[in-house]
């Protein structure tokens, strides 16, 4: 490939990336300082994107993004209901919240699985006409997106320095002590899911305008897609470093995992393969580190069992 391509396959990449990076910051949230795997993330990224949708469809763009997000937070209150309040376990309660998810979806669209947003209003076309003229004019997508996400982990830094933050923080940790220092674990837990699932509806929402249309189904396998970008980043930027730090290793890992799907499209792959490609990256991504600590356990066998075989 040209030069030329090879910009424009690292551009497509690091769009998608972007749009990707707002739900991986939602799940840096839940499932790294919350310490709960919200299944609901499928669910509530096309709900995000419905919501975002209908709202520009009725000519408010701007007004999409805090309407999907506050659909978003909605999802999240529902899920840590469950949990918090009924006893349901945290991985069955975002099933069921992803199931439900579907059918509201459904009913918002009017029974419709897509909806076009070409002859309506977004951002994006917004962000287009004030850049007309500009020489940043054609870079208008990626100027949202890189707004978006930047404002996103920006803000996600600073609340987690807030006292709230830090409870939520110590409940991902340690519920217990939480409890015993009078916080209540329970409102902690709904409010990181709320948060948390707001960026999910955000992302969504971005997606549907970006793209001009929304499916129903254009959030499967995002939980999938979002935790292999967390845990690449954490690659990068694990445990031991800042929060800015990690969180901005989930947008790069949100990028290199875009990056490698372009690459495998680029190589001809059968569309049917792409799950498979995720499903290795995260394989891959979760083994690595235990792999890499086995490197020397290995060798001192295979040094030992040479001595023997010598002897």
């Amino acid at each position: 490939m040209s030069i030329d391509k090879w910009l424009g396959l690292g551009q497509t990449a690091l769009e998608l990336g972007l749009v990707n990076g707002l739900t991986v910051l939602a799940l840096f949230l839940s499932y790294s300082m919350l310490n709960v795997c919200d299944l609901s993330t499928d669910g509530c990224f096309t709900l995000g994107a419905a919501v975002g949708t209908l709202t520009a469809l009725a000519g408010y763009p701007l007004l999409s993004l805090p309407a999907a997000m506050l659909a978003g937070s909605v999802s999240g209150f529902v899920t840590a209901a469950l949990q918090t309040r009924m006893g349901v376990q945290s991985l069955l309660a975002g099933i069921v919240v992803n199931t439900a998810i579907y059918s509201l979806n459904m009913a918002l669209t009017g029974n419709r699985s897509t909806l076009s947003l070409i002859k309506a209003p977004t951002v994006f076309s917004m962000a287009r006409d004030a850049l007309k003229g500009t020489p940043l004019a054609g870079q208008y997508a990626l100027l949202v997106l890189l707004a978006a996400a930047a404002l996103a982990a920006v803000f996600l830094c600073l609340f987690l320095r807030t006292r709230l933050g830090l409870a939520i923080r110590a409940t991902g940790s340690n519920a217990d002590m939480v409890r015993s220092s009078s916080i209540n674990p329970a409102f902690t837990t709904t409010v990181g899911l709320c948060l948390s699932n707001a960026l999910t509806g955000l992302s969504g929402c971005l997606m549907a305008q970006q793209q001009k249309s929304f499916d129903v189904n254009m959030g499967q396998g995002m939980v999938t897609v979002a935790l292999a970008s967390l845990l690449i980043g954490g690659v990068f930027f694990g445990k031991n470093r800042s929060i800015p730090l990690r969180a901005a290793g989930t947008l790069l890992g949100a990028f290199l995992f875009r990056l490698v799907y372009m690459l495998a499209l680029r190589l001809n792959m059968p569309a049917f393969m792409l799950k498979a490609v995720s499903a290795a990256i995260v394989v891959i991504a979760i083994s690595g580190p235990y792999l890499k600590s086995q490197i020397p356990v290995l060798i001192r066998r295979g040094r030992a069992a040479g001595k023997g075989g010598t002897a």
